[in-house]
């Protein structure tokens, strides 16, 4: 069992994506969990609001299925199948030390100085949060998918808009880490 325990290889998982995309696009179907939520909205009666959300949304329900064992699974692999540590370089843990205060880093699965419960309680961090998950939703919907849909299926299909969309994202992160984490919170 102990071979369940580690991250797979590239070589082992790269091609289980490409089998399951080589499958949806057999089937004319596209991946993206972004696109789940107006599914969702438009289950709640969102329809009777904005045309936006009135489709068959029956025709997504096999979507919905790939969130729920997203959901399951991940919840699953983190508690039961995992050692709940990440190897990193240790060159990269020391600038994680030096550069942002993280002292935490190849101890565990996610930092704690970001990702515990007593983040919770500064007013400022609750702030970011929602700030950056509307951002995060805006972006996923103004893009016309989140980063799954564009970089996984998109590209896949060879559509020029996600080859567009995901330089978008890595510039975004790199605008993130390198520039605006640094001066939120050094």
């Amino acid at each position: 069992m102990s071979w369940i325990y580690d991250p797979w290889p590239w070589y082992v998982s790269g091609p289980l994506i490409a089998l399951v995309m080589f499958v949806l696009l057999l089937t004319g179907k596209q991946f993206g969990m972004s696109s789940n939520l107006r599914t969702l909205c438009s289950i709640g009666g969102a329809g009777k609001v904005s045309d936006f959300f009135k489709f068959d949304w029956k025709k997504q329900g096999w979507n919905l299925l790939v969130v729920l064992g997203a959901v399951i699974g991940g919840f699953l692999a983190s508690r039961y199948m995992s050692n709940n540590t990440v190897k990193i370089n240790p060159d990269l843990a020391g600038q994680l030390s030096r550069e942002y205060h993280i002292e935490s880093a190849g101890k565990a699965y996610l930092p704690s100085e970001l990702f515990s419960t007593e983040q919770l309680d500064d007013p400022f961090t609750i702030g970011l949060l929602l700030l950056g998950g509307f951002l995060v939703g805006f972006g996923s919907r103004y893009a016309g998918g989140c980063t799954s849909g564009h970089a996984i299926s998109g590209l896949s299909n060879l559509q020029v808009p996600s080859l567009i969309a995901v330089i978008g994202f890595f510039i975004g992160g790199l605008v993130m880490v390198h520039i605006l984490y640094p001066l939120i919170f050094g």
